[in-house]
């Protein structure tokens, strides 16, 4: 099956585009497992919110496994930090921490295979594309929830989730020069149910705005991953397991039907 890939994708440089979904980004884990195993380069990387997260990990030559074992136990949605006073304002510092333990203190453009993050200029409504710079601050403002989490500084401008603009980051793999492009789109196949606390509304309606902006920017890419998500909920990290099952499942079977 992956000799039928390359047949269509031959002398192509692969870029990859990982989407933002909060907890629900596990299944991109499981999206790079399905690659490896398919022997599908991936020769750019980009990310949106915890896709931004994962790709930076992957970009600097961790393996599926190794980022499996990194995010298992990380809650970075924790509401025991939200108090009246902070006005419903959380740090998502725990990300970067993750990101400086694991990489150390390193540049973006040092990555092993190139990567890209996308974040917002909530001053301005801009498009921030980090192609340079150090890599845990990039992460934090990509990965940036409006509302739940503490916008990121940055140069003068202050940033959060790059998902406003484009949570599924195609654009900057062109840029790159990738010329076939998979995407992996968290929400498009999620169905919605009753929310359980403030910040799963928050989660809720930042996903009903991106939605449309999300089909358009995707629909010229050569493969779409959608994982059917509507299982999980956004915040519970002990799901890790079942969502990167799910995420595995469908990108096998997106690559079987292109091929």
């Amino acid at each position: 099956m992956s000799m039928k890939f390359f047949k269509k994708a031959k002398n192509k440089k692969i870029g990859l585009a990982l989407g933002g979904g909060a907890v629900l980004g596990a299944a991109h884990i499981g999206v790079l497992k399905a690659m490896d195993e398919l022997n599908i380069p991936v020769h750019f990387i980009s990310g949106t919110s915890i896709g931004a997260f994962i790709s930076a990990f992957y970009g600097f030559g961790k393996s599926w496994e190794e980022i499996e074992s990194l995010t298992k136990d990380l809650n970075w949605l924790d509401l025991t930090g939200l108090s009246i006073p902070k006005l419903g304002l959380l740090s998502n510092k725990k990300l970067g921490d993750v990101i400086k333990k694991s990489l150390g203190d390193v540049n973006i453009e040092d990555a092993q295979i190139p990567v890209a993050m996308v974040a917002t200029d909530i001053t301005s409504g801009e498009k921030v594309v980090f192609f340079k710079g150090d890599v845990e601050t990039a992460v934090m403002a990509s990965s940036c929830i409006p509302g739940i989490f503490i916008p990121v500084e940055i140069d003068g401008r202050l940033l959060v989730d790059g998902g406003i603009v484009e949570n599924v980051p195609v654009s900057p793999l062109k840029e790159m020069g990738a010329d076939f492009i998979i995407s992996v789109d968290l929400n498009a196949e999620h169905p919605y149910r009753k929310p359980e606390n403030i910040v799963e509304v928050m989660l809720r309606s930042f996903d009903f705005t991106l939605k449309a902006a999300t089909e358009l920017q995707t629909e010229k890419v050569d493969i779409q991953i959608k994982p059917d998500l509507s299982e999980f909920n956004m915040m519970d990290i002990s799901q890790a397991d079942e969502l990167i099952g799910a995420g595995y499942d469908e990108a096998k079977e997106a690559l079987k039907k292109i091929s």
